[in-house]
């Protein structure tokens, strides 16, 4: 009998189109498997959707290219979805086999249909579903060959059942991706850098130059981003309170931080975290390759969210980083958010950014600190120490792949002043031995500016430290973790923080903040 052990089980369901995920932990497997059971459509069934496809090709555009706006995709998705729930109750109704009484109980079936059709016509098919489940964060695609692998979050890598039936199939759907998004795959072209609609990052490459055969590899955004209260959650344990309370007051007093770590640590999902604690009286730019920040609804009224565009197969229309972060610079901005940066050219930009006194954020890929400090002031980048000092803060994300932990690696201030080298002084270390985190040194720096710029003593700075753990814990013990709640908070605290403190102190609930 076959060594074979349920592991976790759940529903998925994706614009209404339910799913059944199991995975199992078999005897003879290296990763776990991830079955996803699909909704089976009836040879009559598909009969009737085809149909439906060809009057709703003639009447509803499905050709998105280079729309950015999420509000308007999901209007049009639920406009395509409308029309086909319709269109299909027309067709039901037409043949006589069902009354206007018998439809209505039927309705549920109607929408699993219509959603089916959404993906069939407007998205990716069965990739969609799985792309619905909020525990994965890659889908892999390695050829006709391989089954399809996902990353999931508790178990790391795992086999599904579900494979790509040819190369051209696999092909179509990184061509289907790409034109969605003015970009182009072929055999002169036989890489692509894209992203879904939703903001997903789409690698896709092209036998011969993979070859084991087609791929596409799908990094996906997170549909409830990570917000500071989920970082310091037990749950996860990214980072401590002691930690995220230096943060955000280095984000509420306007300090440079840069984030880095290697492929998948988190440095995004914690500069993002880390930008919904701007004061909701600021002006925002943020600069991506593709669109990943996410902040709370509160500050949307002056965000203003940038990206890259490349250049389309005649080689005109890029629009580079370098060139977002020179526009940004004339948009009068309080704040600056670089998605990455990696060239010499975008890194002088932003450290003239900064000291020209605009505060930014930004990540770079790094393993410590001390990798950071020599890749900023060697070649390729090669920036100037007296440019460098005007970095505040550098944060270390660290994964380690045999366990799938994401923990803050280092804190460090960078110091000025020092004669030929660039000082740094660490203020928190990760011990994974004890998977805590310690006080390296006392802050220097930090303490430095906050005196000079807001008259606070280093008392009043370690008070205003304790108030920031003691408001974070309240948030975790009241379960206010999503990005909206937080912002709400927030809102608060920049408004009103006594308020908030009573709130705090009082023992009471959220519910005056968020229903407020």
């Amino acid at each position: 009998m076959e060594d074979k052990k349920l592991v976790d089980s759940y529903v998925v369901i994706a614009d209404k189109v339910p799913a059944s995920v199991k995975i199992w932990d078999i005897g003879q497997e290296n990763v776990p498997i991830y079955e996803i059971t699909m909704p089976e459509v009836a040879k009559a069934t598909e009969s009737l959707l085809m149909n439906v496809r060809e009057e709703l090709a003639e009447k509803v555009p499905v050709e998105i290219e280079d729309v950015t706006d999420h509000d308007k995709i999901e209007a049009m998705k639920e406009n395509f979805f409308q029309s086909t729930k319709q269109t299909l109750k027309k067709y039901i109704l037409e043949e006589g086999k069902i009354s206007k009484e018998e439809l209505k109980k039927e309705e549920e079936k109607i929408e699993i249909l219509a959603g089916i059709m959404l993906h069939r016509m407007f998205g990716l098919g069965f990739v969609d579903v799985i792309l619905a489940d909020n525990w994965l964060e890659e889908l892999a695609v390695n050829g006709v060959r391989q089954p399809i692998s996902v990353f999931h979050k508790k178990h790391g890598w795992c086999k599904t059942t579900l494979q790509m039936n040819s190369e051209e199939e696999i092909y179509n759907l990184s061509s289907q991706i790409g034109r969605k998004v003015g970009r182009e795959i072929n055999n002169l072209n036989p890489i692509m850098d894209a992203h879904l609609l939703t903001g997903d990052r789409v690698a896709s490459t092209l036998f011969p130059i993979s070859t084991a055969g087609n791929t596409i590899t799908i990094r996906r955004f997170a549909r409830n981003p990570w917000t500071i209260v989920h970082l310091i959650s037990p749950e996860y344990n990214t980072l401590s309170k002691e930690i995220a309370a230096f943060l955000w007051q280095a984000m509420q007093y306007e300090l440079n931080v840069l984030v880095a770590g290697g492929t998948a640590s988190g440095k995004t999902s914690i500069l993002s975290a880390l930008s919904a604690l701007i004061p909701p009286n600021q002006r925002i730019i943020s600069i991506e390759d593709t669109r990943e920040i996410s902040l709370p609804k509160e500050l949307h009224w002056n965000w203003v969210p940038l990206t890259t565009r490349n250049p389309n197969p005649e080689g005109q229309g890029e629009v580079t980083m370098l060139d977002l972060m020179v526009s940004s610079l004339r948009m009068r901005p309080d704040r600056i958010i670089v998605g990455e940066v990696r060239r010499k050219p975008q890194a002088e930009t932003m450290f003239e950014a900064m000291h020209t006194g605009h505060s930014v954020y930004t990540t770079i890929h790094a393993d410590t600190v001390e990798q950071v400090k020599r890749r900023l002031l060697e070649p390729p980048l090669e920036i100037p120490k007296s440019e460098v000092e005007s970095l505040h803060l550098v944060l270390i994300q660290y994964r380690d792949r045999r366990k799938g932990l994401r923990r803050t690696l280092e804190l460090a201030e960078i110091l000025i002043g020092g004669k030929e080298q660039l000082d740094i002084n660490y203020l928190y270390r990760w011990l994974p031995r004890t998977d805590k985190f310690e006080r390296a040194n006392q802050s220097i720096r930090v303490i430095e500016e906050l005196n000079m710029h807001t008259g606070m003593t280093p008392q009043e700075i370690e008070a205003d430290l304790k108030e920031k753990e003691l408001i974070l814990d309240w948030m975790l013990k009241n379960n206010v973790k999503d990005i909206d709640p937080v912002g709400k908070v927030m809102r608060v605290y920049y408004k009103n923080k006594q308020f908030l403190l009573d709130l705090v102190k009082n023992g009471k609930n959220a519910d005056a903040i968020l229903n407020g």
